[in-house]
């Protein structure tokens, strides 16, 4: 009986680490790159597997496959993007096979593990972009409610603040009278 409560009770509590990549996909990762260093020269890190993450700006399927456009934005513990105000830019995520755009739609935050391929130039609304081009060994799209883990409102203690309750101005009471002090 012990020995099904321990295992429960294990089962329970590791099912809070699971990581989103595989053990063997992480260990590929280099983490000594970071974007900003990618970003300034892929072809340096041409055969490195690396691991970004952002939210997805646009998916394209073209004969050679399926490319994601990924504003990039760092990562948590958790392998989460967290949106900043400052993106270190942008990446094209591309896979040999295809990637439905409506599940990796537009605005979706996603991570990515892959393998630097190099650089491609496209344009950009008006301008010619060049992006880091990563190809896919395993991603994760995490549901738009994944970074906002609270519905929204107000969350407010129920309790009154010290000094704004029923004994204002004097505090919560207890065994000293902290009343006006009056200097003789």
């Amino acid at each position: 009986m012990k020995a099904l409560l321990l295992s429960v009770c294990s089962l329970v509590l590791l099912t809070g680490c699971v990581h989103v990549f595989s053990e063997r996909s992480d260990l590929m990762v280099d983490r000594t790159i970071d974007y900003e260093q990618f970003k300034l020269n892929p072809k340096a890190y041409v055969g490195k597997f690396v691991k970004f993450g952002g939210i997805i700006a646009s998916t394209k399927n073209t004969k050679e496959g399926s490319r994601i456009e990924v504003v990039q934005f760092d990562l948590g513990n958790d392998d989460m993007p967290y949106e900043e105000h400052v993106s270190g830019g942008r990446f094209l995520a591309t896979s040999p096979g295809y990637l439905d755009a409506l599940v990796f739609k537009a605005g979706r935050p996603v991570a990515v593990i892959g393998e630097v391929k190099g650089e491609k130039v496209l344009p950009l609304g008006e301008i010619s972009y060049t992006y880091p081009v990563v190809s896919i060994v395993e991603i994760h799209v995490w549901k738009r409610s994944d970074l906002y883990p609270y519905p929204p409102g107000y969350y407010d203690s129920p309790y009154f603040y010290y000094g704004y309750g029923p004994a204002y101005p004097y505090g919560w009471g207890g065994p000293y009278w902290y009343g006006p002090h009056h200097w003789r």
